[in-house]
C-alpha cells in the first residue's frame, strides 16, 4: 500500500501540469481580453476625449501589465513559475495566481482562500446528506426490486435528475422566503451563509444557529440534486451482489434472506459508494456554483461566476487549477479508499 501511495503521489504531478496546460490553453482561447478592452476604450472615446494614440498607448500599457505581450509559452511558464519576471505576481508553485482585472488591490489567492470554507461548508453538508439517502435508499430499492418501493424511490430519483440545477434553487429559495413570511421570521436564511449583522453580534450557540439557517435551504439543493445519481448508482451495486454467486450460495444454504443481505451483500454492496464519496465531494462544486449565485453566497462558486462574468481570466484561471488538483486528491483517496474497505485488493 505504501509503494503505491507513493508511485500515485508522482504520477499526479504530471497530472496536475497537463490540466494546468489545458486550462491555460482553454482559457486563453476562449476570450481576447486584449481586443475587448480596444473596443471598450473605443466606445468611450468620444466621452473620454481619447485620441486613436491614446487608445492604442492605454490598450499596449494594459497588455504589458497582464502579460498578453508575451509569447503563449512564455505566458503559460511566467503563470506556472513565476521565473523570468521581476514583478513578482505571477507563479501558482510560488502562490501567486496573477494580476486581476478588478484592480491591484485583489489579490487572486487571498480572495480565494476566503471562500473555500463557505464552499466547502455547503458541498460537505450537500455531499454528505445525499450520499448517505443514496445509500440508504438505493439499497431499498434494490431489495425491493420492481415493487411498489422501488417505483417511487425510481421516479424520484428521476425526477431530481430532470431538474435544473439553477431552476430548482430558485424554487427553494421562494419557498423559503414564503415560509418566513407566512411565520413572521427569519427561521430560513435565503441570502448569504450568515445574517449580515456578523459574527460579533451573536454568542456561540446563536451563531451556529444562523449559519445553520443559512446553510438548510442550499444544502436540499445539492442534496437532491445529488441523490439522483447516486441512488441509481448504489441500486446498481446492491442488485450485482445480490446476484453474486456467493448470496446464491448463501441462500441456498438455508441462510434467511435478512441475514444474507444484512451480513452478506450489503457491505460489499456499500464499498462502491464509500470509494466514490471523496470524488463526488469535490465534483458537487459544479453545483455549487449555481446553487451559490442563487442564494448569493460569497463562495468560490460566485468568485468563479463573477470571475467569468468580468473576464478576469487569471481569477478564472486559479478556480480552475484549484478545482483540478483537489479532484486529482479526492480519487486518490478513492483508490486508497477501496484497497482499505475491500480486503481482496491488494495493491503491488
Amino acid at each position: 500500500m505504501l509503494k503505491y501511495s507513493i508511485r500515485r503521489l508522482l504520477i499526479m504531478i504530471p497530472v496536475i501540469l497537463a490540466a494546468s496546460f489545458i486550462t491555460f490553453t482553454l482559457s486563453s482561447m476562449s476570450t481576447d481580453p486584449v481586443e475587448t478592452y480596444r473596443v471598450t476604450l473605443q466606445q468611450q472615446a468620444g466621452e473620454r476625449d481619447l485620441k486613436p494614440e491614446d487608445v492604442e498607448n492605454s490598450v499596449e500599457l494594459y497588455a504589458q501589465k497582464y502579460y498578453y505581450d508575451r509569447s503563449f509559452p512564455e505566458r503559460y511558464w511566467l503563470w506556472l513559475t513565476g521565473f523570468g519576471d521581476d514583478r513578482g505576481d505571477m507563479g501558482i508553485i510560488q502562490g501567486e495566481f496573477g494580476p486581476s482585472t478588478r484592480g491591484d488591490s485583489f489579490d487572486i489567492g487571498s480572495e480565494l482562500a476566503k471562500r473555500v470554507y463557505p464552499t466547502f461548508k455547503l458541498i460537505f453538508a450537500g455531499s454528505v446528506f445525499s450520499i448517505g439517502l443514496a445509500m440508504i435508499f438505493g439499497v431499498i430499492s434494490a431489495v425491493r426490486q420492481y415493487r411498489m418501493v422501488d417505483y417511487v424511490l425510481t421516479t424520484v430519483g428521476f425526477v431530481c435528475l430532470a431538474m435544473p440545477t439553477f431552476w430548482f434553487a430558485a424554487v427553494v429559495k421562494g419557498l423559503g422566503v414564503s415560509f418566513n413570511k407566512s411565520t413572521d421570521t427569519s427561521f430560513f436564511g435565503t441570502v448569504n451563509d450568515r445574517s449580515q449583522a456578523g459574527t460579533a453580534d451573536f454568542t456561540t450557540f446563536d451563531h451556529f444557529m444562523d449559519q445553520l439557517g443559512h446553510l438548510v435551504l442550499p444544502t436540499i439543493v445539492l442534496m437532491l440534486t445529488g441523490y439522483a445519481a447516486a441512488s441509481r448508482y448504489q441500486r446498481s451495486a446492491m442488485l450485482e451482489v445480490l446476484h453474486s454467486d456467493y448470496v446464491r450460495l448463501a441462500r441456498a444454504k438455508g441462510v434467511p434472506n435478512r441475514t444474507v443481505v444484512r451480513r452478506h451483500a450489503l457491505r460489499n454492496a456499500l464499498i462502491p459508494m464509500a470509494t466514490l464519496a471523496p470524488a463526488a465531494i469535490v465534483l458537487s462544486i459544479t453545483g455549487a456554483i449555481l446553487t451559490e449565485a442563487i442564494f448569493n453566497w460569497d463562495g468560490m462558486g460566485r468568485f468563479f461566476s463573477t470571475s467569468l462574468t468580468r473576464g478576469d481570466t487569471f481569477a478564472i484561471q486559479a478556480f480552475l487549477i484549484f478545482s483540478g488538483v483537489l479532484t486529482v486528491i479526492a480519487v486518490l483517496i478513492s483508490d486508497l479508499l477501496y484497497g482499505v474497505l475491500d480486503p481482496r485488493i491488494r495493491y503491488e
